[in-house]
């Protein structure tokens, strides 16, 4: 008996998705997650550093999302990443994402995921600005102008082309420019705006993307604008006084940023500065979590949209909403012909 598993590179998942479309996956799946419909086990996580003293890590993510009908799709995301790649000239975080057959256990599938990985996360944002965004709104700000940025930006262009303009911002000059002219090229209709100082970036629109790098806190609560919306995907951008003056503050899944110290807001749960339950006695200046947007979603919780203060969306990256995405990328793959077969034995 022989063994096969059908492989997708990059050019192969993006003939899938131009069948998918990732918002709307990326809504059922936070739907069935606040529902208990999905399974979402604690992410494997490896750190080192690297021969330039750069700081790299591997994430081992599995999930399991129910299905209406027929079994679960089950699979896992390897996503690996090093802060040095963008200095010469590769991708920060790159890995490759497997489906699994409910039946025999053995992988289906294998398909690279960094990619996928960064449209994922770019989905999750115009969800979030769907249903906790400003009610009025025509720019938008990127800070950190790397895939993730340009993933935000092509989805954008698709989700709402209501918006007529983006401004961007990065430490390195030359990114911002090379993510200007790829944003020119392939979405005229968008005015684009390089800004050279954080501050005046953020303070350029009302709805605030970070896609950094960065381990150390910079943007204060006083830069944001009344009505501004943030969407923190990156990693410590945001200084704790952001947090404690929100107007609204939701996360993808309250364990799995209890779980993770090392950003900003699982530290503030650990220490006790931010609590869980929206309905818990907040003392000493703490401020609680107003839940989960899959929780937003099913009417269990009420959007908070931004007005006379900030609305933060901070996810921290559920494995459940890659799986639901290799999900679909692996039945259009079947359905289409896309990809190749590889002989395991």
């Amino acid at each position: 008996m022989t063994e096969d598993l059908l492989f997708l590179d990059r050019s192969a998942v993006l003939a899938c998705m131009t069948d998918v479309d990732p918002c709307a996956v990326v809504e059922r799946v936070l739907r069935r997650q606040a529902e208990g419909r999905t399974t979402l086990p604690p992410e494997g996580y490896l750190p080192w550093t690297n021969g330039e003293g750069a700081y790299c890590r591997s994430l081992a993510m599995l999930g399991a999302v129910e299905r209406d009908d027929g079994p679960p799709v089950l699979g896992v995301k390897l996503i690996n990443a090093a802060t040095s790649n963008p200095g010469h000239g590769r991708e920060r975080a790159g890995g490759v994402g497997m489906v699994f057959d409910p039946e025999t256990a053995r992988p289906l599938m294998l398909a690279e995921a960094g990619w996928l990985s960064a449209t994922r996360t770019a989905a999750y944002t115009m969800v979030s600005l769907t249903h906790l965004g400003p009610n009025r709104w025509d720019a938008m700000t990127v800070i950190g102008c790397g895939t993730l940025a340009r993933a935000h930006i092509d989805l954008l262009a698709r989700t709402f082309p209501h918006v007529g303009s983006v401004h961007l911002h990065d430490m390195a000059a030359s990114r911002a420019e090379a993510l200007a002219q790829w944003t020119r090229e392939h979405h005229p209709r968008l005015k684009v705006h390089v800004q050279d100082r954080a501050r005046a970036a953020v303070g350029a629109a009302p709805v605030v993307v970070t896609t950094t790098t960065t381990d150390r806190g910079y943007l204060p609560a006083g830069w944001l604008v009344p009505g501004t919306f943030v969407a923190h995907v990156s990693l410590d951008d945001l200084l704790p006084d952001v947090f404690l003056t929100a107007q609204g503050l939701f996360v993808d899944d309250v364990d799995l940023v209890a779980d993770n110290p090392r950003r900003i807001l699982g530290r503030m749960l650990r220490d006790g500065h931010v609590v869980a339950r929206a309905d818990a006695d907040v003392r000493g200046g703490a401020r609680a979590l107003d839940g989960t947007l899959g929780q937003v979603l099913i009417g269990e919780r009420p959007a908070i949209r931004p007005t006379t203060g900030h609305v933060i969306s901070n996810p921290f990256g559920m494995s459940v909403l890659d799986v639901g995405l290799l999900g679909e990328i692996h039945q259009v793959a079947v359905e289409r012909g896309h990809g190749q077969m590889l002989t395991l034995y």
